[in-house]
């Protein structure tokens, strides 16, 4: 009877012994898939990870290279402004120079005896203010002794320095002024002074 006991209790300790193992090797194996489920999951988010932040990298590169182009252009625009504005001033103040009251009385004298149109036309040449009370006061009737034609000095207040002169009573005229002058001579030297120094004129 003891032998019997002894060989069930035996018997019971191996099947609980064995359902134990069957247990513990079940909650490992299912560890062991939850593992490598997790480790896949993990490796998937980190391969987005990277993918997500290479192409934030790109745009922030983009970014920055556009960014960089811009303000490339806008140096070189504001260059080319500061150097049209340096030689606007500098042109004006050399047209300013040259025309001075003795200067212009010498070019209304050559545009005057210049014109062969009827002698009886009448010119008219508007001055600023300055230069006309500069103009020596025997000037236009010299002139008009020399060529014997209408002459007529005005003073104007749209003229800063230079002439307008006109053959035919500002019907047409023809623009000396030291603005008008200072445009032409800064449009043939402005795309020049940009080739010397490398800055685009466009």
């Amino acid at each position: 009877m003891a032998e019997k006991l002894q060989e069930l209790i035996a018997k019971i300790q191996q099947e609980g012994i064995k359902a134990a193992q069957d247990k513990a090797d079940k909650i490992l194996e299912d560890a062991r898939k939850e593992s490598i489920g997790i480790i896949a999951e993990a490796k998937d988010q980190a391969r987005q990870l990277v993918t997500r932040s290479g192409q934030e990298i790109d745009k922030a590169r983009e970014s920055a290279n556009a960014s960089l182009e811009q303000a490339g252009r806008d140096l070189l625009i504001s260059l080319r402004e500061e150097i049209d504005t340096i030689l606007n001033r500098l042109i004006k103040r050399a047209v300013a120079e040259a025309l001075s009251p003795q200067e212009l009385a010498g070019i209304i004298t050559n545009l005057v005896k210049g014109f062969r149109e009827k002698d009886d036309t009448s010119i008219e040449v508007l001055l600023s203010k300055g230069d006309l009370d500069k103009l020596d006061k025997g000037f236009l009737a010299q002139l008009k002794k020399e060529t014997q034609k209408g002459i007529t000095l005005k003073a104007s207040e749209e003229v800063t320095g230079g002439l307008i002169i006109s053959y035919d009573v500002q019907k047409s005229h023809y623009d000396f002024t030291d603005q008008a002058l200072a445009e032409f001579i800064g449009r043939y030297l402005k795309p020049k002074l940009h080739d010397i120094l490398g800055v685009s004129s466009s």
